[in-house]
This record gives structure tokens, sequence and C-alpha cells, in this order.
């Protein structure tokens, strides 16, 4: 990803189900570490409470970084394939 690059306390979502961990496509999760030059990330999930529940690495395929605020639409994520 170019414009919308990963980084360390974004808040992002899962766009893949894990049922291995309990994790559903559109879980809500913070990157809490970089991984291997940034090809994986430390994503915690937690729950209402701010109990973290579940923290494991991820592939940048397998997030989407969530937004609050408007973004250009001229700025458009690179396509990550593996």
């Amino acid at each position: 990803m170019t414009a919308h690059s990963i980084k360390l306390l974004d808040v992002v979502a899962l766009t893949v189900d894990l049922p291995d961990y309990n994790l559903w496509r559109g879980q809500v999760g913070t990157v809490v570490e970089t991984l291997a030059n940034g090809t994986a990330f430390e994503v915690e999930f937690s729950d209402r409470d701010g109990r973290a529940f579940e923290s494991l690495g991820l592939r940048p395929d397998q997030i989407m970084v969530l937004h609050f605020e408007p973004v250009s639409p001229d700025l458009k994520p690179e396509v990550v394939t593996v």
C-alpha cells in the first residue's frame, strides 16, 4: 500500500475469517507492532471494556485500515497480491 500504508496504532478491520482464533471478517483491532520490516503487523483485538482477548501477526492483505476522516478520492490504495 502506498497512500494508505499501515502504521503503528492504526485501527484496522479483518478482511478474512480466522476461525482458529475465533476472529471473523469485520472484527476491529489496533496495530500494536510492525513485523518483518512492514510485511506483517501484530494486531490486538480487545473487548468493549478494553481488555485484549487476542493478539496475532497478520499480513496486509488480511486487514484494512479504517478511516475516521474523509479521504481524497485521488489517493487509491495499492492492491497487494500474494
